[in-house]
């Protein structure tokens, strides 16, 4: 008994504030009702009416609660009516500063940037800075001018830009296909032709999943949400993105440019794997049909293509291969593999 009379006297520090000040102040107590008898006269609010909370989450506070606290725990006090909810009221209260003095907000962030040192805040910082401007749900160029600074006229509204950005880098894969028929042997060069031909067609039939950067399309065609937000999909030989890269290139100009720095990468390498690949395929054909389809989809669809951030795009080689048995059309006889 006298143990635990000892421990409820026990002098202890916390720092408590209010909801409408910023200013904090260490107050030390042996108990809840001493704690909130003097924040109440220290902040002038009525004592028997104002509740004690954790300033992180919003718990309101007991007196065995208290008393398992460390020393300056983070408190606050709250008038009749008034709520905490911990960060989530941060950002809410964040949230509509931002709304109602946005230029005082801008400012506040970029004197945070140059006195901060700290990389992780300092990220989040630029961030919020790169996106205080944003005008996400604008689509067409008199909405958002300055996002469609430096595209040419002909693109009216930003779905479809970002869907031939994606359709310009799946036809450079295309080119570079038809490109490396100068190194197929000459007796083969025109079955090498017929069947990058075909691969164009299909490729020309699909509009060169521009889908894939198109917030419009439906969810099952586009990589983004509906608003246009993307997220890394990590290196090749991972499952996700650890680091939990993303961006919404619908956002800004500033987010637009930094876009195209990210990857539609090959797990299967192109240049190094499947291009080769395709070139051995036809030149060892011997009448066989070439699985044109297997080499589409390694070649230009999600089936073989991780969307990445620069910083998850690994360069090294992949050490991944075509899958012998799916090179060639199979015949309609029980083998499996025409080699």
């Amino acid at each position: 008994m006298g143990s635990n009379t000892s421990t409820q006297k026990q002098m202890k520090i916390f720092k408590i504030r209010t909801l409408n000040s910023e200013n904090k102040y260490g107050i030390a107590c042996r108990d809840l009702r001493e704690l909130r008898d003097k924040g109440c006269k220290k902040f002038q609010l009525p004592p028997n009416k104002t509740r004690v909370c954790l300033y992180d989450d919003g718990t309101e506070l007991s007196d065995k609660y208290l008393r398992n606290l460390p020393d300056n725990t983070e408190l606050i006090l709250l008038a009749p009516g008034e709520t905490w909810s911990g960060f989530v009221t941060d950002i809410d209260r964040l949230l509509n500063a931002f709304y109602k003095r946005q230029s005082d907000v801008t400012e506040a962030a970029r004197s945070l940037l140059s006195g901060e040192l700290a990389p992780k805040r300092r990220k989040i910082l630029v961030d919020f800075i790169q996106n205080l401007n944003e005008n996400i749900s604008a689509e067409s160029r008199k909405d958002d001018e300055p996002w469609f600074e430096g595209i040419e006229p002909r693109h009216k509204n930003k779905s479809s830009y970002m869907k031939y950005s994606c359709e310009s880098r799946i036809r450079s894969y295309m080119k570079e296909v038809q490109c490396s028929a100068a190194a197929v042997d000459p007796e083969v060069r025109d079955e090498y032709k017929k069947v990058t031909d075909t691969l164009s067609d299909a490729l020309k039939a699909v509009k060169y999943n521009g889908c894939y950067f198109d917030r419009t399309e439906v969810k099952t065609n586009r990589l983004c949400t509906a608003e246009g937000w993307f997220s890394c999909q990590g290196p090749f030989d991972m499952n996700d993105c650890t680091s939990k890269h993303s961006i919404n290139p619908y956002s800004n100009r500033e987010s637009r440019i930094v876009f195209s720095t990210w990857n539609l990468d090959h797990r299967i390498e192109k240049k190094r794997t499947i291009v080769p690949c395709l070139t051995e395929a036809v030149k060892e054909s011997n009448g066989r049909q070439v699985n044109w389809e297997y080499f589409f989809n390694l070649l230009f669809t999600m089936e073989n293509l991780k969307l990445v951030h620069i910083a998850c795009h690994k360069k090294t080689s992949h050490s991944l291969s075509c899958d012998d048995s799916m090179i060639y059309i199979k015949r309609k006889s029980p083998q499996k593999v025409m080699k």
